[in-house]
């Protein structure tokens, strides 16, 4: 099939909003590997990642008619995702997970998956506090720029930059590893916003202020047959 021929986002975004069910479900065909990835790298249980995943493209389908195309699509639905992730560290809050039991990620790629998938990373990512795992999953390991983390995370550029060196830095001591990622270039002033230690069991949120992916939920049809809501 020629890639070209298929309809964009913003283009199945239109017909969604129109009632179009078929739409929204080749928008969840079309992201549900990344979201999913995400979401298990956030999260580290497959259940957890499974259940995030699809609170993220629920809350999307209910407020898709909110969505204005001020950013990617791809980057709203991101954001939805991260605090869908936020939203279960929250209800688990105080369950602790053995790093025995954290399992050994998923057979589905993503960017920079032959180095990012091995166990002792994933082991390590679930150590650090929310805000530094979720810049390191996003920019590190799918790839995503700078500045797309920055419209995912609804923080300054700066405040990326800033958070992705502390949080290397905290994935390196949790790694075993004393010295410091060698990328100056990236390196950016002390934020006075962080935590203290970028690992903190104590708040998975690690003090990160929820993104911003609010809207009205206007009434919406039914949701396609394999999107069921709660």
């Amino acid at each position: 099939m020629d890639l070209g021929s298929q309809p964009s986002d913003a283009e199945l975004v239109s017909r969604a909003t129109r009632g179009d069910e078929s739409a929204f479900a080749d928008l969840v065909r079309r992201h549900e590997r990344k979201v999913y990835n995400l979401a298990f790298r956030m999260l580290g249980r497959e259940e957890d990642a499974r259940d995030a995943a699809q609170d993220a493209f629920v809350s999307c389908y209910r407020r898709l008619s909110a969505f204005r195309g001020e950013a990617l699509f791809s980057t709203w639905l991101h954001r939805i995702a991260v605090n869908a992730c936020y939203d279960v560290l929250r209800r688990r809050r105080g369950t602790v997970l053995p790093l025995e039991d954290i399992p050994e990620p998923p057979p589905q790629p993503d960017h920079a998956d032959a180095a990012s998938a091995a166990v002792d990373v994933q082991r390590a990512l679930q150590e650090l506090a929310f805000d530094y795992r979720a810049v390191l999953v996003l920019h590190d390991i799918q790839g995503w720029a700078y500045e797309e983390v920055a419209g995912i995370l609804d923080v300054p550029l700066g405040t990326v930059k800033s958070r992705l060196h502390r949080g290397r830095l905290a994935l390196a001591r949790a790694l075993g590893h004393g010295a410091e990622p060698s990328e100056p270039a990236d390196r950016a002033s002390s934020d006075p916003d962080e935590p203290e230690d970028p690992l903190s069991p104590d708040d998975p949120s690690g003090g990160l202020d929820r993104a911003d992916a609010a809207g009205q939920e206007p009434n919406r049809p039914a949701p396609p047959s394999n999107t069921s809501l709660p």
